[in-house]
C-alpha cells in the first residue's frame, strides 16, 4: 500500500488546516490509518487512528477535541481536519497504515506503509 500525505502549511495560532492521505495499492480487511507528528528535537508521537473497515477512531488526549480523523472511501483518503491550532502542533506530520491492526496506535513497529511527511507550522 502507498500512502501520499499532503496539506501542510503556515497557520496562525487558533486557525485551522486539513491534511489528507491518498491510499493505493491492495486492500486489508483490518486496515488502519493513523496520523504521527514529529516536532523538532522529539520523538514521533500518535495522534489519531481511523479503521478502514467500520470507520471507528482514536485521539491522542493532546487533540482531542480539536482534531478530527475521517474517510473518503470513493477517494481512498482520510482526513486530517485540525482546528484551534497552537504553536505547539507545529510539526512534521506522517500518515501511516496499519494492514492488520490490533488495536496497537501508538506502537509504530504494527505500522507496515508511510508516507511522506508533510510540514505543519503554527504561528503565535
Amino acid at each position: 500500500v502507498q500512502l501520499q500525505a499532503s496539506g501542510g502549511g503556515l497557520v496562525q495560532a487558533g486557525g485551522c488546516l486539513r491534511l489528507s492521505c491518498a491510499a493505493s495499492g491492495r486492500a486489508f480487511s483490518r486496515y488502519a490509518v493513523s496520523w504521527f507528528r514529529q516536532a523538532p528535537g522529539k520523538e514521533r508521537e500518535f495522534v489519531a487512528v481511523l479503521m478502514w473497515s467500520g470507520g471507528d477512531t482514536g485521539y491522542a488526549d493532546s487533540v482531542k477535541g480539536r482534531f478530527i480523523i475521517s474517510r473518503d472511501n470513493a477517494k481512498n483518503t482520510v482526513y486530517l481536519q485540525m482546528n484551534s491550532l497552537k504553536p505547539e502542533d507545529t510539526a512534521v506530520y506522517y500518515c501511516a497504515g496499519d494492514r492488520f491492526y490490533r488495536g496497537k496506535d501508538y506502537d509504530e513497529s504494527e505500522y507496515n506503509d508511510w508516507g511522506q511527511g508533510t510540514q505543519v507550522t503554527v504561528s503565535s
